[in-house]
């Protein structure tokens, strides 16, 4: 844990990380501070990057892309310039959820939500093997959604 945070500013990451949507004086509140001086710690969380934004959890069916599929990745080449290639393409993709590099026998692991298997069979041909430097791909459609997006253990 940072050595600049303290209790009350742990309790404030918890609190927005469970309820984005809790104002500012709710948080004060349970946190046990004035308003002004918990808009200030608040405000210092956003500024130095403990919190980097704050969000809706969509409901993916609810918009037509309840299918969740895991991309493997394995790119031809391992060179600087071919992951930075890759990655601009991946971060250009609307239906791109999460991109990571990783460690094994894939470079990449992609998130990506579609509406049905023939949406994702649409963007397989007409996307994701056409990214730059793409070999070979391995796709894992998700049956069941145990865990998604759960909060850190702060």
């Amino acid at each position: 844990m940072s050595p600049s945070l303290d209790r009350i500013d742990l309790k404030i990451l918890r609190l927005l990380q469970a309820d984005g949507r809790m104002n500012n004086a709710e948080i004060a509140k349970r946190v046990n501070t004035s308003a002004a001086t918990c808009h200030r710690r608040t405000q210092r969380l956003f500024d130095e990057g403990y919190i980097r934004g704050v969000h809706a959890r969509i409901a993916p069916e609810k918009v037509g892309r309840g299918s969740l599929v895991i991309v493997g990745v394995v790119l031809d080449r391992s060179t600087p310039e071919s992951f930075a290639a890759f990655e601009a393409a991946a971060q250009a993709m609307p239906t791109m959820l999460d991109c990571h590099l990783v460690a094994g026998d894939f470079d990449y692991f992609l998130k990506i939500r579609v509406s049905d298997m023939a949406d994702f069979n649409r963007l397989h041909s007409d996307t994701l093997i056409a990214l730059p430097g793409v070999r070979q791909t391995r796709t894992f459609f998700v049956m069941k959604e145990v865990v998604d997006n759960a909060p850190m253990d702060l």
